[in-house]
């Protein structure tokens, strides 16, 4: 190793030193657990219900999904770097249509930025993202009314969404709670029928025919897959674990990737 590569690796491991405390004092990303996400106790609980409950009128009637996060600060990142890593941990929005929306307020910087999904950029622009911030919500929040300014800038939003061509959330929807339901109403059949025949025809011989009869249904119903799905499950609790007296549920938020920027 020459004496100028030397230099050279001594020189980037003390970049990377300086570098470290910087990158550990950046602000943390919380966790995606509601539509809205008060870090500074600005908002009330009733008006946090409020706007939670409006966002979720407008992803079941356009299928877009909004969400609103407040923080004290975003130093020493600047919003819009902050913005970033925020979209690209939650990733909102419907998957391959990206029309997410990230509304973020850093109130002691006074700070506002709009995150917008790629597939939203046509309806909310960076022009468009500006103006909403300037024109409908700063005004709000320079009056101290944070919940009227973040409503009014989440009605608008939902305005110009709607405005923008998107594929319709219902027929989905619609058809993955069916699914959903259906699913449960043929498990807790296939179980009950199960015990009844393991009475008879002993544990396991009694949960293989649950399993194959269960099955069958899934499959005739709701495909294929379903069908193995639905008669490992069956067998695998009343043919192996249905003395143990445990049990278990499963569910899932699914989401888009998210992309784009906004101002």
């Amino acid at each position: 190793m020459t004496f100028t590569n030397r230099i050279r690796q001594l020189g980037f491991g003390v970049l990377l030193l300086l570098l470290c405390p910087i990158a550990l004092a950046l602000v943390a990303i919380p966790d995606l657990s509601h539509r809205v996400t008060d870090l500074t106790a600005t908002l009330t609980q009733q008006q946090i219900s409020a706007l939670e409950n409006k966002l979720a009128a407008i992803e079941a009637k356009q299928g877009s999904q909004l969400a609103v996060l407040i923080v004290s600060t975003t130093q020493p990142e600047a919003i819009e770097q902050y913005s970033i890593r925020v979209a690209e941990a939650w990733k909102i929005g419907r998957k391959k249509i990206d029309d997410g929306v990230i509304l973020i307020a850093a109130k002691d910087d006074r700070k506002l930025r709009i995150e917008v999904g790629y597939g939203l950029e046509g309806a909310i622009p960076d022009a468009i993202a500006k103006r909403v911030i300037s024109e409908t919500i700063t005004p709000y929040f320079k009056a101290g009314d944070f919940a009227g300014g973040i409503d009014a800038g989440v009605m608008q939003l939902a305005q110009l969404i709607a405005g923008e061509s998107l594929p319709p959330p219902t027929a989905q929807n619609r058809n993955t709670q069916q699914d959903d339901g259906r699913f449960m109403l043929i498990l807790i059949a296939g179980v009950l029928a199960g015990w009844f025949l393991s009475a008879i025809f002993g544990r396991t011989l009694g949960g293989a025919f649950a399993a194959l009869g269960s099955g069958t249904i899934a499959g005739l119903i709701l495909g294929f897959g379903f069908s193995i799905i639905m008669g490992l499950i069956v067998f695998f609790i009343v043919g192996i674990h249905q003395s143990s007296g445990r049990g278990w549920s499963s569910g899932g938020f699914g989401g888009g990737g998210f992309g784009g920027g906004g101002s």
